[in-house]
């Protein structure tokens, strides 16, 4: 007897486990995926979501936003203001995804191209430079020759900085002293590069003229 109510406990204990302890959530009938249903007329038992649903995040009512296009050309604007963190954001997109091809400063020149790659256009070309700038998004959305898309790689308000930055790259490459508003002046003149780089290297600007040795040069008089 004393045995008995030593293990009492124990199986108490035991009984309560067990009893807590179901299984239908295990045995429950269901369907594996993609597999044949008798329930449903067409035969399946995976359903279609129903018509119109969108997924979060996926709703897109900005079409010009997502594709750069107005009705069947490309736009001539960008869907939000132009500041010096846009630019500074395309930069940075810039030179990670498009220089190894296009160069720091968009002419093409960039590593890839050495190594047997078709070289791309230079964007400072007249078509180029004409061209809207929805086009340039449309190009990183969705290709344009032997250049794959962009759209997994680069988020859509990325793509318009980096659009935006190939705008400053063209006018850089492009402006005269005309250009500059009135008032401002010029503070030094553009520095000359001994090598612009190709996308895996950094611009090499060349050395200032210093005029003569200091051996030839002559002794100014006193």
């Amino acid at each position: 007897m004393s045995s008995l109510r030593r293990f009492f406990p124990a199986v108490l204990t035991l009984i309560c486990v067990t009893a807590g302890c179901r299984i239908d959530m295990h045995v429950q009938p269901y369907n594996r995926p993609m597999s044949k249903s008798d329930f449903f007329a067409d035969g399946r038992s995976a359903r279609l979501p129903v018509e119109g649903t969108v997924a979060r995040g996926d709703l897109r009512e900005d079409a010009y936003f997502y594709t750069g296009r107005v009705g069947a050309g490309d736009g001539d604007y960008l869907p939000f203001p132009v500041t010096e963190q846009v630019l500074a954001r395309g930069r940075e997109r810039f030179n990670i995804y498009c220089t190894p091809c296009h160069g720091r400063v968009g002419d093409g020149n960039g590593f890839i191209p050495t190594r047997g790659f078709r070289r791309p256009p230079s964007y400072h070309i007249e078509r180029l430079r004409k061209v809207p700038i929805g086009y340039f998004f449309n190009v990183m959305t969705n290709g344009f020759g032997v250049m794959p898309d962009y759209s997994s790689q680069v988020a859509p308000r990325d793509r318009w900085a980096i659009a935006a930055y190939i705008r400053a790259l063209q006018l850089s490459q492009n402006a005269t002293t005309a250009d500059v508003p009135a008032g401002q002046k010029v503070p030094a003149p553009a520095p000359e590069f001994r090598d612009i780089g190709n996308g895996a290297t950094l611009p090499e600007v060349k050395p200032a003229n210093t005029g003569t040795s200091g051996e030839n040069k002559k002794e100014e008089p006193k």
